[in-house]
């Protein structure tokens, strides 16, 4: 073939359409969005993913089907997502802190690593609280520790998942109060009100959210914050109570390792967007707001290992 500056600008238009069609291919997204919720329908990660998945759609462009994959207090979902996701940015999920730091050292078959991640950013935290049905015959937190002092492991208390922030706080309150309880684990919030309302459980150990949802049926006997959290203004910490209890879940979402960085940075700016739209109905339900991306996801990380270590490793 002979090679003249008119072939040699063809192969070069040639080269360069290739390159835009390349480039047009490796648009993200370009096709439907698979979030997967790890809990059942109507606990926190449920409720904020519906708050976020209009917002998510009109930012990508694209549909953002939110479906629930429920077990294991999130660890069925996570050991599916961990061996199976592939790392395009179509399939995400809901993470929650301390449950996948946790579980992996707790249990030799959950299916999944603590580190096996990629997580895009945690979206908002939720403390824990200790709730009990109004017509209960304790009205104050110390009277729930002087029966169980009297009755040990004679008070069931309901929470999501084992070795999650409800389990491991209420752990550690355990400890502090020196009693003994018994814990009813659950697949998520979700179950949790029936549970209560039902009779049950004596109470739950669970989050904010719940306690602002039944604020008309229940008592929050204490709230693990630093302080008073302004959805439950009523509603005492456990550090006034004398219990050095401070703890909570962080929720967020993870791709598969190996995701390249710019789906993971538009995914970032996408839930960020979320953040903001959504705050002034997130924060009246018990919600703290957060953005917590990069290396700060691993500062979170580190700082949760430290406060929630002793405990687990107490139960192993």
């Amino acid at each position: 073939m002979t090679f003249t500056y008119k072939t040699l600008a063809m192969s070069a238009t040639a080269v360069a359409a290739m390159g835009l069609a390349g480039l047009a291919q490796a648009e993200y997204p370009e096709e439907d969005i698979t979030y997967i919720i790890p809990f059942d329908p109507g606990g926190e990660s449920d409720v904020t993913a519906r708050f976020q998945e209009p917002i998510l759609e009109e930012e990508l462009g694209v549909s953002v089907n939110v479906t629930h994959r429920p077990g294991g207090g999130g660890a069925v979902a996570w050991s599916e997502f961990q061996n199976n996701a592939e790392p395009d940015g179509y399939e995400i999920i809901g993470v929650n802190i301390p449950h996948i730091i946790g579980q992996p050292i707790q249990r030799n078959d959950a299916g999944y690593e603590t580190d096996d991640w990629r997580i895009v950013t945690f979206f908002h935290s939720t403390p824990n609280a200790l709730i009990v049905p109004d017509d209960s015959p304790y009205d104050t937190l110390e009277d729930l520790v002087e029966d169980a002092k009297e009755n040990p492991e004679a008070i069931t208390l309901g929470g999501s998942g084992t070795y999650s922030a409800n389990h491991l706080d209420m752990l550690r309150f355990e400890e502090e109060a020196g009693i003994d309880l018994t814990y009813i684990p659950f697949s998520g919030t979700g179950p949790l009100k029936g549970a209560l309302e039902g009779g049950h459980v004596a109470g739950i150990f669970n989050y904010t959210m719940l306690g602002t949802e039944m604020a008309d049926s229940v008592k929050v006997l204490a709230v693990a914050a630093e302080e008073r959290v302004k959805a439950l203004p009523d509603a005492p910490t456990f550090k006034e109570q004398g219990y050095d209890i401070v703890g909570g879940a962080y929720r967020g979402v993870a791709v598969p390792k190996g995701t390249p960085d710019e789906v993971v940075a538009t995914l970032e700016e996408a839930f960020a967007e979320a953040n903001r739209q959504i705050t002034e109905k997130q924060e009246p339900l018990g919600f703290v707001m957060e953005y917590i991306t990069g290396d700060e996801v691993d500062e979170v990380m580190a700082m949760l290992r430290e406060a929630y270590g002793p405990i687990l490793e107490e139960a192993e």
